[in-house]
C-alpha cells in the first residue's frame, strides 16, 4: 500500500502561479507512472501531466502544455506539478496519481481555484 498525500492547492489569480506537492508514503522510483489528474464538479477525472519513468516520456493535457510541468523528487517520494500563468478553467480538485505493481494509488486531492 501507498499512501499518498496532495499539498499546495489554493486561491490565485488569473495568471499566478501553484506548485503542488504530492508525498508518497513508501519510495516510487520503480512506478510504472505518475501523474496529475483535475476534476470539476460534475464531471470525470482528466489526466494534466503524467510521466512514464522508464521511458522517460511525459504527457500533458493540450490545455496546459508550456504552462504545467510535472517532476519529481526520488530522495523524498515527492512528485510535483509546477502550474504557471493559471486561469479560470484550470481550476479544480487535483489528484496525484501513481501506478506501482500495476495497482493505481489516488491521494485525497487538493483544491485549485483560479479567480478571473
Amino acid at each position: 500500500q501507498v499512501q499518498l498525500v496532495e499539498s499546495g492547492g489554493g486561491l490565485v489569480q488569473s495568471g499566478g502561479s501553484l506548485r503542488l506537492s504530492c508525498a508518497a508514503s513508501k519510495s516510487i522510483n520503480n512506478a510504472n507512472a505518475m501523474g496529475w489528474h483535475r476534476q470539476t464538479t460534475g464531471e470525470k477525472r482528466d489526466m494534466v501531466a503524467r510521466f512514464y519513468p522508464a521511458f522517460r516520456r511525459t504527457d500533458y493535457a493540450d490545455p496546459v502544455k508550456g504552462r504545467f510541468t510535472i517532476s519529481r523528487d526520488n530522495a523524498n517520494n515527492t512528485v510535483y506539478l509546477q502550474m504557471n500563468s493559471l486561469k479560470p478553467e484550470d481550476s479544480g480538485l487535483y489528484y496525484c496519481n501513481v501506478n506501482l505493481l500495476d495497482h493505481n494509488y489516488w491521494g485525497q486531492g487538493t483544491q485549485v481555484t483560479v479567480s478571473s
